[in-house]
């Protein structure tokens, strides 16, 4: 893989803190970086959590540099950093944003031990053959990137520092990340908090579906009514940062996550922000 060649954009540095003897790991999404999920990283370790929020490769410098890039790049990121916090903690949960979501899961499928997930619109189903035939199509022709697919956001003023252009080539290897991803769902057996946008221009609220209907452990399912799909930048961040760390203050204390807290079916609706 290519070596990085431009600086880290401002605001999209990694983070990493020290709290107490739970960790949880943050994972941002493709062609973002850690600025989509700061608030919410910050939020987990004002509650007292050790916290690490990644950069992953190729992102949060130049697009050249995530051109190269491929899934197994991002996977081993994430494994590392895994590895990193679960070193100095006695258990991590996972949060994450999208394709963050699909290293999240991926993590989760091969280590039982990991003690929760909060997966905020999670890329887990696998896209369309023939979508991702009219990608190898643009890459035939000579188109190597496409339009960005950040800041898909509701607010006004929402702004995600990610990418302006999307690599044709890095998005195919993640859609078969996600193919592998999809077929080991049902080994995850930890409690998922999942927050859907009903709203998602980049992931449909199918995934989570998916998601819903395949894991093996207990799911809280979360409506988001008011945000697009970088919900953690939009209405519903406050929602999502206070249910994450209650979430987690539970599930650490290993309290049982079994039956929702809105009913049996495991879904719920967001209330608007502020309220």
């Amino acid at each position: 893989m290519r070596r990085v060649t431009a600086p880290v954009i401002p605001g999209a540095e990694p983070m990493a803190r020290t709290g107490g003897d739970d960790g949880v790991l943050v994972l941002h999404g493709f062609t973002g970086n850690p600025q989509s999920l700061r608030p919410l990283a910050e939020a987990v370790a004002d509650a007292g959590y050790s916290v690490e929020l990644p950069l992953l490769p190729g992102h949060g410098t130049a697009l050249e540099d995530m051109v190269p890039t491929r899934f197994a790049d991002w996977a081993r990121a994430a494994d590392e950093a895994y590895e990193g916090l679960a070193a100095r903690c006695r258990r991590v949960a996972v949060a994450a944003l999208s394709m963050g979501g699909t290293l999240a899961c991926r993590l989760a499928e091969r280590r039982p031990e990991i003690t929760a997930l909060v997966l905020v619109n999670p890329m887990v189903e696998p896209p369309a053959e023939s979508y991702r035939d009219v990608l190898r199509g643009l890459l035939a022709s000579g188109t190597d990137v496409a339009p960005g697919i950040g800041s898909d956001i509701a607010r006004e003023g929402g702004v995600e520092l990610s990418y302006a252009g999307s690599p044709l080539e890095a998005a195919l290897s993640l859609f078969e990340g996600v193919d592998e991803v999809a077929a080991g769902l049902a080994s995850i057996s930890c409690p998922v908090l999942l927050f859907s946008s009903r709203n998602d221009h980049v992931v449909p609220s199918s995934s989570g579906d998916l998601l819903a209907a395949r894991v093996s452990g207990p799911v809280e399912r979360v409506w988001l009514e008011r945000s697009y799909h970088v919900a953690t930048l939009d209405h519903d961040a406050p929602l999502i940062e206070s249910r994450t760390v209650s979430f987690l203050a539970e599930v650490f204390a290993g309290r049982a996550h079994g039956a929702p807290a809105l009913g049996t079916t495991g879904r719920a609706t967001a209330e608007p922000a502020g309220t």
